[in-house]
């Protein structure tokens, strides 16, 4: 079987993926990255009167249309303590940011443009009509849908539903990805590892991403090198009804790698396996009904960048969010040898050039069971098949393992 390339494979994937529909009523601090299921209304008018939004005076704008207007001082007006009476002519009110204007008056003389007098105050300052006043309902009224369903909430949009009066948010259900590792030599971390063994770290790697990416997480453990183990497994993610299965390991077709003939025995239609690229190349994704399945190498890095490239995308479609935006070009810090027929994807620094523009500098050991580097490193360096030789100063395009390195 030929090697499918990257592109190609991450189209095919996405293509069948359908956001989930399920709608699901959440307080406001969980409903933080959720996207919303229904158009959100206004429970009530904002601001729900005339408030200052200054601290001043609260006068009538014909009394005071010139510097040196004397007023009376009548009465106050705080945030939560209105003053209850109405304004007459000549007449003021000491008022507070937030509180309400007092009925007949229509505008706010700042504190620092008036002088202390017997019984009032002067002013010294021109008054303009309307000044230093939220009207009713400048934010938005009651009844008005402010927050339209789809809409991811982020931190202000969480704060506008709080204003809005709602302690609840009706939104999409996070998609739910269970993992599975496979492998007769893996242990927990914690653990002793005798000689052939080895710890188990990519499951952690990969739930955080698929965490961050939107979803909810089931972790099925490390399941040995056996057919039935592997079934069971699988068949109790089918029972928890998650919408993509991740393996992790075994889903090659070598003698100890089970988990592909397992899958295909559970009833998978296996869609592609073995992508053109570097590292990852044994990928494997699938499907058991409406179920993903996909099966990532157990090589810790290769699990990972094959995580950024197809289960974060996965994710981000079925929870309806947007992609999370990785592509960058920036400056090649070395010359990088012409490719072959796999598109590479290099571990890289970032830093300032002499330029003064972000150069990307490949790591001198690239194997891809060295996790320390992909810790270390800022982005991977795209190459693609049959890419040229590419020297030191051009142009070279960057996934980013941190987005929130170019803000």
């Amino acid at each position: 079987m030929s090697m499918l390339p990257v592109a190609e494979a991450q189209d095919r994937l996405l293509s069948r993926a359908k956001p989930v529909q399920t709608i699901e009523t959440v307080s406001l601090p969980e409903a933080e990255g959720r996207v919303l299921g229904a158009d959100v209304k206004a429970r009530l008018t904002q601001p729900p009167f005339d408030a200052s939004a200054m601290d001043g005076y609260a006068l009538r704008r014909d009394d005071a249309p010139e510097p040196g207007a004397e007023l009376r001082l009548i009465g106050m007006s705080s945030a939560g303590h209105g003053f209850e009476g109405v304004i007459g002519k000549g007449e003021t009110v000491r008022i507070f940011t937030g509180a309400p204007v007092p009925p007949g008056a229509d505008s706010v003389l700042l504190q620092e443009d008036a002088e202390k007098i017997e019984g009032g105050i002067r002013t010294t300052f021109p008054v303009r009509l309307g000044q230093h006043v939220r009207p009713r309902g400048q934010d938005f009224l009651e009844g008005e849908a402010v927050l339209k369903a789809g809409t991811a909430l982020d931190f202000s949009r969480l704060t506008v539903a709080a204003g809005m009066n709602h302690a609840t948010l009706e939104v999409r259900r996070k998609p739910v990805v269970a993992l599975l590792a496979t492998g007769d030599e893996l242990l927990p971390p914690g653990s002793s590892p005798a000689p052939a063994q080895i710890i188990a770290s990519s499951t952690f790697g990969i739930a955080a991403l698929a965490r961050k990416a939107g979803a909810e997480v089931l972790d099925l453990g490390i399941v040995p090198d056996d057919k039935a183990a592997i079934s069971a497994a699988i068949e109790r993610a089918r029972r928890a009804e998650v919408d993509v299965i991740v393996t992790l390991g075994g889903a090659s077709v070598g003698d100890h790698d089970l988990v592909q003939a397992t899958l295909l025995a559970s009833g998978m239609k296996l869609d592609f396996w073995r992508i053109a690229m570097r590292p990852g190349k044994p990928l494997m994704v699938g499907s058991l009904g409406e179920v993903h399945v996909l099966g990532l190498p157990g090589n810790p890095v290769s699990s990972l960048v094959c995580g950024l490239l197809f289960l974060e995308p996965l994710i981000r479609k079925l929870a309806s969010l947007p992609p999370v935006r990785r592509d960058a070009t920036v400056e090649a810090a070395v010359t990088l040898r012409a490719n072959d027929q796999r598109q590479d994807y290099v571990r890289a620094t970032l830093s300032q050039s002499s330029a003064g523009v972000l150069a990307a500098k490949p790591f001198a050991k690239q194997d891809s069971s060295m996790m320390k580097i992909f810790a270390e490193a800022d982005c991977l360096i795209v190459r693609s098949p049959h890419a040229p030789e590419l020297r030191a100063g051009s142009p070279c395009p960057v996934m980013l393992l941190r987005p929130d390195l170019l803000d």
